[in-house]
Parts: structure tokens; C-alpha cells; sequence
């Protein structure tokens, strides 16, 4: 987990090593004069996993053709402002719930690794029930009016047997944000989250029933140790007791545009308990559901403005590893990634997160982006 987890709590590289520069902490998204279209193809061609490829273009900043123009309009005087109503209203509604649910109780774990995930009775039934069925409205609300889902190909080939246990986490690729609600609509399980997520109005409350693990992205001091003892505890409970919840984890550390898959950490793969392998599939002839190079709120404008979305789900059978996958978490993270390249069609890439920082600070104009690429490439 530790190496699943330096990602989560590294600072992408914005000095160029010398000591009198200054470190430019600003958002990497955050306007800057563009850079030239022969860089951009260069990039495109280095970080294909993270090139938009809709109508809407790089960042979502390319020139709209008069249709998409008019259809934009008219979704944001009308469709946007009822979505947000609608969305703001079931996230109110579910946390009066969880807040009624958890009256009178106290959370379990450490005070920085506090939940509510391990209640049991009506009160925990209630809140799982809810915010599965919830987290679909949420979807519905969003344009996924319908969401097929399949087996994989070779679901049929593979043998299930019940005495090795259930599977006790999800492995999934990472595409956007609405990875998230549709997991919490599927099985409800416990994701990894910056720990300031905690504080948040109404979504704290949230994140502690679904028994978010906490990790500090911020911290100057490790604390990987601790974190991943806490994820491979939490993997171990759900493989021993079915009643615990199930932990979710994206093992590539970072959204791609879902064409590819990068390489997995080993975080989920150290506990050495099955896995349940879910592929997600965002399919579109306008606008990309996924989050890979453009802005976060430019991502939800175009996403609520955009009638009709499209998610695919394939789910591949669970994959129990074998004594030389245990012995050798690298492996069986390997053997799991290559499964679901098979299975979802994708297309394996060897870039990772700090891959994508570079391309973000390159679409900004960043002016040190050439050395640093030219460092990548020796």
C-alpha cells in the first residue's frame, strides 16, 4: 500500500531542481497563455491516456461548432440550474439520514480514521439502502438514465469456489468522479480520501458512513505506514467477515481520458485476499464523462449540460491469486491489470501521474515543461 499511497500524498514536481527557483504552487489547471500547437501534438502523442478527444476538445477549450453552440445555450439556462437543484436536493436529504442514523452513536477507529461504516442493525441497513439507491438517482439526474452491465467473456470460463471466500475489495479503473457514485450505487464500499474530505459540510458526515480511509496528501511527514496497515486491515475484515465493507480502490492512482489502463500499485494486492475486478466505460459523441485534462467545474458544467450520458460497466470474475501471486504483490497486481485490459478493451500504457502533471503544466504554457520532458525521456 505504501507504494499505492506515495501518489496520494506526493507534490507534482514544479521546481526544475535549482536552488534559487521558486516553486509555483498555483493549480495546474489554472489559465495560462496556451502553448503551441506543435508542443500539444507532441504531448498528445507522449500522453495519449490523457488527450480529450470530444467535440469540445483540449481542456475543453476548443472551438464549438453553431449546433454545439446552440445546444449548450439552451441545456445551461435550462437543464443545468433543475440538475443542480435536484442534485443539491438528494445530497441534503441523504445526510439528514446519515445524520439521524448516527445520532447518539459514536464512530469507531482512531480520531483520524473515524467511521461509521461498522455500525450494525436497522441504522446501518437504513444507510447503505439509501445511499445506494440514492447515488442511482444521483446518476439518473446526471443523464445515465441506463446503465447496462455485463459479464466479461471469460466470466463463464473461470470457477468461483465459495471456500476461498468472498471477494473484500474492488479493483476498478479510474475515469472520473462518477466512478464514485456508481460504486456507492453498486455494492457502497469504503473508498480512500484526502483527510481534509472529512471536514467537509455534508460530505464528511457522508464519507465517514461509507468508513472512508483517510490519507493526508498534504502532510510533509509520512504516515504511508499508517495508512496502509489501515487498508490492508480493512481488505482483511471484509475477506474474513461479510458483514465488513467491502474497501474500493483505483489502483492507477489517477483518472485517464478511459481509453487506457495504466499500472496499478500494489496497495489493494498486499492483503493476498481475492479481488473483484469492475471495468467502467464511459461512451459519448459530444461531450467526455471523463476527467482527464480539463477543469473540475468546466467538467461539471458540460457534463449537467449534456442531455443524455453513457456509462457501460463490465464486471470480470473474481480473481482469486495464486501462492505465487501472494508471495509476489507485484505480479498479482500485473495479472489483474492485464486481465482487465483483456476483458475492457484497453489499451495498456506505462505513464502515470506524474505523466499527466506534465502534460497539464504543458497545456498551460508552462515554460520549464521542455527540460522536464527531456529529464523524462534520458
Amino acid at each position: 500500500m505504501e507504494s499505492e499511497l506515495k501518489d496520494l500524498n506526493s507534490k507534482p514536481p514544479n521546481c526544475n531542481g535549482n536552488a534559487n527557483s521558486v516553486c509555483d504552487d498555483r493549480p495546474l489547471l489554472k489559465p495560462e497563455p496556451p502553448a503551441s500547437s506543435d508542443s500539444i501534438a507532441e504531448m498528445e502523442k507522449k500522453f495519449a491516456a490523457y488527450v480529450r478527444r470530444d467535440v469540445y476538445g483540449t481542456m475543453g477549450r476548443g472551438e464549438l461548432p453553431a449546433k454545439e453552440k446552440l445546444l449548450l445555450g439552451f441545456a445551461l439556462v435550462t437543464l443545468l440550474p433543475i440538475r443542480v437543484v435536484l442534485a443539491v436536493t438528494i445530497l441534503l436529504f441523504y445526510y439528514l439520514i446519515c445524520r439521524v442514523c448516527t445520532l447518539f452513536s459514536a464512530p469507531t477507529g482512531e480520531e483520524e480514521q473515524e467511521d461509521y461504516a461498522h455500525m450494525s442493525g436497522l441504522r446501518r441497513t437504513v444507510i447503505v439502502s439509501c445511499g445506494r439507491a440514492l447515488s442511482r438517482v444521483m446518476l439518473f439526474i446526471f443523464g445515465f438514465y441506463w446503465i447496462p452491465e455485463s459479464n466479461s467473456a471469460s466470466q463463464e470460463d473461470r470457477s468461483q469456489p465459495e471456500e476461498l471466500g468472498r471477494p473484500s475489495v474492488i479493483i476498478s479503473n479510474h475515469v472520473s468522479y462518477l466512478d464514485i457514485l456508481y460504486h456507492m450505487s453498486s455494492s457502497f464500499p469504503s473508498f480512500v480520501a484526502k483527510r481534509s474530505v472529512a471536514k467537509l459540510p455534508l460530505i464528511g458526515l457522508i464519507s465517514k458512513c461509507l468508513g472512508c480511509v483517510y490519507v493526508q496528501r498534504e502532510s510533509k511527514s509520512s504516515d504511508f505506514k499508517g495508512v496502509s496497515a489501515v487498508v490492508t486491515d480493512r481488505i482483511q475484515e471484509a475477506h474474513q467477515n461479510e458483514s465488513a465493507p467491502l474497501m474500493m480502490l483505483f489502483p492507477e492512482g489517477t483518472t485517464t481520458n478511459g481509453e487506457f489502463l495504466l499500472p496499478f500499485k500494489t496497495g489493494g494486492f498486499l492483503a493476498k485476499a481475492p479481488v473483484l475486478p469492475v471495468i467502467l466505460r464511459y461512451h459519448y459523441q459530444r461531450f467526455s464523462p471523463a476527467w482527464d485534462s480539463i477543469s473540475g467545474v468546466r467538467h461539471v458544467i458540460f457534463l449537467l449540460c449534456q442531455f443524455v450520458n453513457y456509462m457501460e460497466v463490465i464486471r470480470v470474475p473474481v480473481y482469486h491469486p495464486s501462492q505465487q501471486e501472494m508471495n509476489d504483490p507485484k505480479l498479482y497486481a500485473n495479472n489483474v491489470r492485464r486481465l482487465m485490459a483483456t476483458e475492457g478493451n484497453l489499451i495498456l500504457s506505462d505513464i502515470g501521474l506524474a505523466e499527466k502533471r506534465i502534460y497539464h503544466a504543458a497545456l498551460n504554457g508552462n515554460n520549464s515543461m521542455p527540460s522536464v520532458l527531456h529529464q523524462k525521456d534520458e
